[in-house]
């Protein structure tokens, strides 16, 4: 049959109970003639605990020492997984980071695994014993016996390594979720299940703030082909697949495919004024952030001319936790860079479109900017691929952005007209029963507005703009319907029939 990487959350094994369950799931998968290896994290808040007791001690905890405390919780976890596989009659194994055969960088509290030697791991399949792994650690050293953790989202880089080094058929990321979701459903209930993703649509949205998977593991299954399925710990759903297989891109004229939103509230804007421009600073700026490590693997970078001769501003978004780093390595290459002034915004977000063809259809960012424009949230563009489209306003408005551009984005049925004011407005017009010249003046706007955001009308339209096309660009677009029958009566006379063609 198959050979399957199970990894379990957190929250798939807070307590011995979902430890249970979690061994009944996974019996039921060796049962049914698969190969099962087991990755866990550990249970529930343990590493957040471990952490707080480390600080009680020491506000500066020796990095070496800190790991060595932080791995016990997967310890446990592993452990518990395995004595609850046992007592359900299988036969299971605990492996830490060493026997698991993982290798890693020297990086204490951030290493980043280098190699899998899975021997032990490979032997106990062989014998059909059920190993279980300790996700977020690994061993580095000439002997391998320093322990090492992998950073937040740790136990999902394991398991999928693991999978590439034992070339297994599906990694299974099991989480409290029924898959990859449309949106964060904590805002947004209406937020679905994805069936299928990209690589690179998965690496964009962990790169933006989705939360189930970290950036560094889907960056490590796109390099090295990792089948994956995130799926819920508890339910039957099939779950999210992501792979290589390409998804198709939007045809020429169609809108863009947004796939899901992501967001992220902890991000932190620092503008530095009197740099673009001048010879050698944005290159200074990047190399004194990558020196310091301050995130800049997940930062935003735009700039902004200044005109009239003089050097323009760099704006830098970045994750808040590395903020405090990025401020110092600025302030200390001052001289060297040159920059006239640093300006510093906390408590700021960004939220993310994340699909294809956004490139080449600029009315996505139209309807993104018409959407939060009337939502009444002040938001700032950050950066614009043709995967993604990301735009910065106040944390304590990222809630509102989210669910009105998920409602535009993904809850309104494809081809159907969106909702924007122009649309509104002939609406309206439409049913007041307006005379022949204002009702054309409105068709007139809203061919322009839909040649702009690709978007095909249907409906009955009124006699003088049935069948009339709009080219904008190099779009071109109809209304296509007939008139009303019976025709509105000329000079304004008898009862005024609306014509529904803004439907």
């Amino acid at each position: 049959m198959a050979l399957i990487v199970q990894k379990y959350g957190g929250s798939s094994v807070p307590t011995t109970e979902r430890i249970r369950r979690v061994a009944e799931r996974v019996v039921r998968a060796h049962d049914a003639g698969h190969d099962v290896v087991v990755v866990v994290s550990a249970m529930g808040d343990a590493t957040d605990e471990l952490l707080a007791l480390a600080r009680n001690v020491d506000t500066a905890p020796c990095p070496r020492e800190l790991d060595t405390l932080l791995s016990v919780g997967e310890q446990v976890s592993s452990t518990l997984t395995a004595m609850a596989i046992h007592a359900l009659g299988a036969s299971a194994c605990s492996y830490s980071g060493r026997p698991a055969g993982v290798i890693t960088t020297p990086a204490h509290g951030g290493a980043r695994i280098v190699e899998v030697r899975p021997r032990l791991v490979q032997e106990a399949l062989d014998r059909g014993t059920i190993p279980v792994v300790t996700g977020f650690q690994g061993v580095c050293g000439e002997n391998d016996d320093e322990i090492t953790t992998l950073g937040r989202g740790g136990s999902d880089t394991t398991a999928i390594a693991l999978a590439a080094a034992l070339k297994a058929d599906v990694c299974e990321i099991c989480t409290d979720v029924d898959g990859v979701l449309t949106a964060d459903p904590r805002i947004v209930p209406e937020a679905r299940p994805i069936d299928h993703l990209t690589y690179e649509a998965m690496r964009e949205l962990a790169a933006t703030g989705a939360r189930v998977l970290a950036l560094s593991s889907a960056e490590y299954a796109e390099r090295y082909a990792v089948p994956l399925r995130v799926r819920s710990s508890y339910g039957e759903h099939p779950g999210t697949v992501v792979s290589d297989e390409p998804v198709r891109p939007p045809s020429y004229g169609s809108p863009a495919r947004v796939v899901a939103l992501a967001h992220d509230p902890s991000r932190t804007k620092i503008t530095l004024s009197g740099v673009v421009g001048r010879a050698g600073a944005t290159a200074g700026v990047l190399h004194a952030l990558a020196e310091e490590g301050s995130g800049t693997g997940t930062a935003e970078f735009r700039a902004v001319p200044a005109g009239d001769g003089r050097y323009g501003a760099l704006t830098l978004v970045l994750p808040s936790a590395d903020a405090p780093a990025a401020l110092a390595a600025l302030r200390t290459c001052r001289r060297g860079i040159g920059y006239d002034g640093l300006t510093l915004e906390d408590k700021v977000g960004t939220v993310s479109l994340v699909g294809a063809g956004f490139r080449s259809h600029a009315g996505t960012f139209l309807l993104l900017r018409e959407a939060l424009d009337e939502m009444g949230v002040p938001f700032e563009p950050v950066s614009a691929s043709d995967t993604r489209i990301s735009v910065l306003c106040r944390a304590s408005r990222l809630p509102d952005a989210v669910r009105a551009l998920h409602k535009v984005f993904v809850e309104i049925p494809a081809g159907k007209p969106r909702p924007t004011r122009t649309r509104r407005a002939a609406r309206q017009a439409a049913d007041e029963g307006v005379h022949h010249e204002d009702a054309d003046e409105q068709g007139d706007r809203l061919l322009r507005a839909a040649g702009r955001l690709s978007i095909e009308l249907e409906g009955t339209a009124p006699p003088q703009i049935a069948g009339r096309a709009v080219s904008v660009g190099h779009h071109r677009r109809a209304i296509r319907g007939c008139p009303a029958d019976p025709p509105h009566p000329s000079g304004g006379a008898g009862p005024r029939r609306p014509w529904p063609w803004c439907a």
